[in-house]
């Protein structure tokens, strides 16, 4: 026996799935990798451990972040992110999926004297855990945009943490110190979105969801600063539902 469904139903149908299909396309992966373009690798630069050095130098010498390049180039702790191109400011549009912020926590820990991780981005509305599983005691300094991300400084007691929930979407990244140990320091940037990433130890990333069309694709690294075309970064065509491939090499000396 055969069953017919009502015409109607079957031009609803339609209407949804071609509708579904249609959002699919509106959406693509931005992908790629960040690496050393300089004249010779960064030489490894030891910090002189002034304060609690039976614990802070434990696990070995501790060493200068300011760049970090893995043995085939990639360049680790790059942000990457994506923005209007007319705008910088404005709010781009975002995946359903991602409308919501999931993972309401972000943690950065300072276990042996430096803080890890050494970057991290976050959406604002997302809180700022700064840990500290180390068996001496921490402060955390942040400082950022002045009236945006004015910052604080705080004591982390041993075993202890404190939330940071008022940070905002800025352009200025917030700087993380401790003044206990003074060589230590980290970076937070803030996003009203979620189409970023912070370069992995092979100087990879990957943005999902993100909207097609085109974008500005923006980069910064401690040491260089801008990596790719200043602050307005560089425009780029994201494919609708496939995947763009963004490879970027940092030149530390054209600074």
């Amino acid at each position: 026996m055969k069953f017919l469904l009502p015409a109607a139903l079957v031009a609803a149908l339609g209407i949804v799935f071609a509708g579904a299909a249609h959002a699919a396309d509106e959406w693509g992966t931005v992908k790629g990798q960040v690496t050393w373009g300089g004249k010779a690798p960064p030489p490894k630069v030891k910090l002189d451990i002034t304060k609690d050095p039976e614990h802070c130098l434990s696990k070995g010498d501790i060493y200068s972040e300011e760049f970090v390049v893995g043995k085939d180039g990639g360049v680790k702790y790059v942000f990457v992110w994506l923005q209007d191109p007319n705008n910088p400011k404005a709010k781009l549009p975002i995946h359903p999926d991602l409308k919501a912020v999931k993972d309401k926590e972000v943690v950065i820990d300072q276990p042996c004297c430096k803080f890890e991780p050494r970057a991290l981005a976050l959406r604002e509305g997302q809180v700022l855990v700064a840990k500290n599983s180390a068996p001496i005691a921490h402060n955390i300094k942040w400082t950022g945009e002045p009236d945006v991300n004015d910052g604080n400084n705080k004591i982390v007691p041993a075993g202890g943490k404190i939330e940071i929930d008022d940070l905002k979407a800025s352009l200025k990244p917030v700087k993380v110190e401790c003044n206990i140990h003074p060589w230590m320091g980290g970076w937070v940037r803030v996003f009203n979105h979620p189409y970023f990433a912070v370069t992995d130890a092979d100087g990879k990333f990957e943005i999902k969801n993100a909207p097609a069309g085109k974008y500005n694709i923006v980069m910064w690294q401690e040491g260089k600063g801008w990596v790719n075309g200043g602050k307005t970064g560089q425009t780029i065509e994201i494919k609708a539902g496939g995947t763009t491939e963004v490879n970027e090499t940092l030149k530390p000396e054209d600074k």
